[in-house]
């Protein structure tokens, strides 16, 4: 077993377990920092004036300095690094969001305890120079964290629609970071609900830590490939300046075309999918020695490329194609090595799983995304997906939050999965594998569906109903624990756990796993050549109190069913 040490971009599911478990499923025992170290949180204090909520504080963020030592202390018994510099050098995402007093001095040399920090990469790269460290860096979000260091909801209202206004343009460093509150034509006003000097602090703080990652230590070698994810962004505001400083730099520094670099650098919409797919390059590298795997993508419903989120800046076809390049692979037009079809019509679904049935049959590998439900999955597509007995046997799949975060969900599980298949032969490894594999495809659809689009209705509707605050009655699910009473979170958890376990059994009973139920479906267990081995899904279980609000809101949840194959 291959062993990786993975800092995460903070300590939510989608950032943690699960990509711990992909880790599994590739046989990669994926190494983290101890739990106390990553966790981030929001606010956990609290002032009232009767129903009326004034204000909170006392978020949680990560111990940047401990995780800088814990790299050091593994780096010699691990094969290779995946490393979010957010969490490196800030704590966490929102930890690197939070509003400054100063932007700090002059780049280069604009925080010594941040360099320091950072350039931990660079003493690691020194020492183990045949180690690949892939490290995933984010260019800072519109918005402010809502009910992170006491900012409320309406700063997080105000100051994304303030920084999606346009800016004007700037190629030069100095000039983007002196030019942020610079309209095409004047200046922008005052702000009413956060300070914009302390925001524009933070972002020149965390800009200079992008160039820092960029010119520092990826063109001077020591990191072999960095992703660079934009947050929450769009095709316009206070970001675009700084992505096209980023693809400029790409381009000259990094021997990039167009702004990326598919062997050095990509920069793209994502965040929360850039573990998963991180982690399926490393496999690819570990596995397949970085032989690119070929992927097509075939959609049913509009093209990609007539598709962009309001939250994105890139058409989704042109996402995918920098998701394959960030997990090692490569598009091409036919006879794929993968076939990804993404559903982006709910009345094409039928042909979508037609398709699967075909690459199941034909010996053609699938990664599935469903594009129709928005951040959740679309019910009739979801549907159609679990009608199948083929279903089962997809290498990834996801519907969860934005497209970018979609796709590096399933193709990250894909191409994990894929380089591990094609070139493992060990039978117990291969069962423990498989077992992961399953566990994570089932959690996939019990959560970004059976929760994401089921259950949250339920629970978003009480929480708001029962708000402690008049003033926050209508976002009282932002964070449950402070605006509601105990007694009601309370409830709110039991109905959680209740309501999983009751989605748990009905998934378990749909024809893409047939766990205790008539006939048997199956996953992939080994590829070898044209020849596929394959186990049953045999059991699925979920313990009662594993279903949590990690982070005391309803918008994502801990959930970790366990499903064995035979």
């Amino acid at each position: 077993m291959k062993n990786v040490l993975y800092v995460p971009l903070d300590d939510r599911p989608v950032n943690l377990d699960d990509v711990i478990v992909l880790g599994r499923s590739a046989g990669i025992n994926v190494i983290t920092p101890n739990l106390s170290d990553i966790t981030n949180r929001l606010d956990s204090q609290k002032t009232a004036s009767g129903s009326t909520l004034v204000s909170t504080s006392s978020p949680t963020y990560g111990n940047a300095a401990n995780i800088r030592q814990f790299i050091l202390n593994n780096a010699a018994s691990v094969d290779g690094f995946i490393i979010s510099s957010d969490m490196l050098a800030y704590g966490g995402l929102i930890a690197s969001r939070r509003l400054r007093t100063s932007p700090g001095g002059a780049y280069p040399a604009y925080d010594s305890i941040t360099t320091d920090l950072l350039d931990v990469i660079r003493l690691v790269k020194q020492s183990y120079p045949s180690k690949p460290i892939y490290v995933l860096d984010t260019i800072m979000r519109l918005a402010t964290t809502a009910f992170a260091g006491g900012l409320s909801f309406a700063a997080y209202n105000e100051s994304r629609t303030f920084m999606l206004q346009p800016r004007r343009s700037f190629s030069q460093f100095a000039d983007i970071i002196a030019g942020y509150n610079l309209s095409p034509t004047g200046s922008y006003g005052s702000t009413t609900n956060f300070n914009k000097e302390q925001y524009y602090n933070t972002r020149q703080h965390k800009f200079k830590s992008n160039r820092y990652i960029l010119e520092q230590l990826a063109q001077a070698g020591y990191i072999d490939f960095l992703a660079v994810g934009v947050d929450d962004a769009n095709t316009q505001g206070v970001q675009i300046n700084e992505i096209n400083f980023v693809e400029g730099r790409i381009n000259a520094w990094l021997g990039g075309t167009n702004g990326q670099n598919p062997d050095r650098a990509i920069i793209l919409p994502d965040a929360d999918g850039l573990g998963h797919a991180l982690m399926a390059r490393m496999a690819n590298q570990l596995y397949l020695n970085g032989v690119k795997p070929r992927y097509t993508v075939q959609y049913f419903g509009p093209h990609g490329s007539t598709i962009t989120s309001q939250y994105e800046y890139m058409d989704v076809h042109q996402n995918i194609l920098r998701h394959i390049d960030i997990v090692g692979g490569q598009s091409v037009s036919s006879s794929p090595t993968v076939e990804i079809i993404g559903v982006t019509d709910a009345a094409q679904v039928t042909a979508a799983v037609n398709r699967i049935v075909a690459n199941s049959t034909n010996r053609v590998p699938t990664v599935v995304i469903d594009f129709v439900g928005g951040g959740s999955a679309n019910a009739a597509v979801t549907d159609g997906l679990l009608g199948s007995q083929h279903t089962g046997r997809i290498l990834g799949y996801s519907a969860w939050n934005t497209p970018g975060n979609k796709i590096g969900i399933a193709l990250g599980m894909g191409q994990a999965r894929y380089a591990y298949l094609v070139t493992e032969t060990d039978l117990n490894a291969l069962s423990t594998a498989v077992n992961a594999h399953g566990s994570l495809l089932f959690k996939r659809f019990l959560k970004d569906y059976y929760y994401k689009t089921v259950a949250i209705d339920e629970i978003r509707t009480y929480s708001r109903a029962n708000s402690l605050y008049t003033n926050v009655a209508t976002i009282a699910d932002q964070n449950m624990l402070l605006f509601n009473s105990p007694a009601d979170y309370s409830h709110l958890q039991s109905v959680l756990r209740n309501r999983m376990q009751t989605h748990r059994t009905t998934l378990s009973g749909k024809s893409a796993f047939l766990i205790n139920g008539t006939g048997t479906s199956y996953d992939v267990r080994q590829i070898s050549g044209g020849t596929w081995s394959f186990a049953g899904y045999a059991n699925s279980t979920l313990a009662y109190g594993d279903p949590d609000y990690l982070w005391k809101r309803a918008f994502e949840v801990t959930l970790n069913p366990v499903v064995t194959l035979q």
